[in-house]
């Protein structure tokens, strides 16, 4: 079974930095992409950021110039570094995987549980 574990995040006052990270574990034959999503209460989860296994990113137009994603292949992790953070940032996020399973080799989007992250003063 694969599972995504999510660690960082938390408190931080406007205009500050947050680094979320987000490992997969598990039975992992590939992972083709990696990315994380945010929402807030009562609102469609929204792409934040996401990376593919050649490296092609896409950005939300609200993150752009304050967010980067790293992925490290080899430890099967992807960062979310976000920097000048706004009250409108505050939501839950959530790392999302696209995964090849090693025992069906069946592909499929697995979610991690999400951590709240909260800008504000």
């Amino acid at each position: 079974q694969v599972q995504l574990v999510e660690s960082g995040g938390g408190l931080v006052q406007p205009g500050g930095s947050l680094r979320l990270s987000c490992e997969a574990s598990g039975k992992i034959f590939s992972i083709h992409i990696m990315g994380w999503y945010r929402q807030v209460l009562g609102t469609e989860r929204e792409l934040v950021a996401s990376i593919d296994s050649a490296g092609n990113e896409e950005l939300a137009d609200s993150v752009k110039g304050r967010v980067t994603i790293f992925r490290d292949k080899a430890k099967n992790t992807v960062l979310l570094q976000m920097d000048s953070l706004k009250p409108e940032d505050t939501a839950v996020y959530y790392c999302n995987g696209g995964i090849t399973d090693h025992y069906r080799l069946a592909y499929k989007t697995y979610w991690g549980q999400g951590t709240q992250d909260t800008v504000s003063s």
